[in-house]
């Protein structure tokens, strides 16, 4: 009758033993599984800020972009003119 009862005991405890693990191992899933959640969260908020700034910095530097090629090409045609005039007095002193 002994082993009977030792028997009983042992499943017992194991059962407990099995509870206990599950227990833990789900509290630990749902904590995991939390942070997790929290992590992806902030990370797309962070991301949408970012991408925020980041579209404001396109159109800045486009327009940026926009107002150099202007000014590249008003100097263009001030040098192209400036050098029309300057063949033109040449072309005069020479003949």
């Amino acid at each position: 009758m002994k082993k009977n009862k030792s028997n009983k005991k042992s499943k017992g405890i194991v059962s407990t033993a099995m509870t206990r693990t599950k227990d833990s191992v789900l509290k630990a899933n749902e904590k995991a599984l939390a942070r997790t959640e929290e992590f992806v969260t902030t990370s797309l908020e962070i991301t949408a800020q970012w991408q925020t700034v980041a579209d404001k910095a396109l159109k800045g530097g486009l327009k940026l972009a926009a107002k150099q090629q202007d000014l590249i090409f008003d100097i263009l045609n001030e040098v192209k003119s400036d050098l029309k005039i300057s063949r033109k007095k040449f072309n005069k002193l020479v003949a």
